[in-house]
């Protein structure tokens, strides 16, 4: 089974294509456009994309929509994560924004949630969701991962490094996206990794 990924993003599609094995991901052919996300919740803005994917190619289609929600800013950047600093930001400038908004010795906690949303061309259609809890370093390492991962030290790992320090494999492991894929592919009944 071939999906096409409504994303422009080479970060996610590098991600998913490992995460989904057996199943391939394509990248979203160009002249398909996806609309704005302006979804209230990474749900809705997941079934937006998948639906204009599968509308615009006539095949099945996977669509992400994730974030980071910090405690200390009433889950914020939520939505907004990937423009967090403004439409054209970088992810540095996202990061340096976030770890300006959340005091260092205050509630550091973050949540990471993925929404994925597959919607075929018969309009069969389904949402899961991952989660991934940890808290913000303000000393951001490692090469690893992207966006606010260098200053995420997720819970489910007690030795400190941050997810753009972990290996690949120990990062899907316990990711936010990592844990919504392996829900879909049980929810398509498809082979997969299983969570360690």
């Amino acid at each position: 089974m071939a999906l096409v990924l409504a994303s422009r993003n080479p970060h996610k599609l590098r991600e998913l294509v490992g995460l989904l094995e057996p199943l391939e991901l394509e990248p979203l052919p160009e002249g398909v456009e996806l609309p704005p996300e302006t979804g209230a919740t990474f749900a809705d803005n997941a079934l937006l994309k998948a639906r204009a994917a599968a509308e615009g190619t006539g095949r099945s289609a996977l669509a992400d929509d994730s974030g980071i929600a910090a405690a200390a800013l009433g889950g914020a950047p939520g939505v907004r994560s990937a423009r967090y600093a403004g439409d054209q930001a970088s992810d540095e400038e996202n990061l340096a924004k976030l770890l300006h908004e959340v005091p260092a010795g205050g509630d550091t906690r973050v949540e990471y949630v993925c929404a994925l949303a597959y919607v075929d061309p018969d309009g069969d259609e389904l949402l899961v969701e991952g989660r991934c809890t940890g808290v913000l370093t303000h000393e951001p390492r490692g090469d690893g991962g992207f966006g606010y991962d260098p200053a995420v030290i997720p819970d489910a790992y007690d030795d400190g490094r941050t997810m753009a320090e972990l290996t690949p494999e120990e990062k899907d492991a316990i990711s936010h996206r990592g844990r919504a894929v392996r829900a879909l592919m049980e929810r398509l009944g498809a082979p997969g990794r299983t969570a360690p």
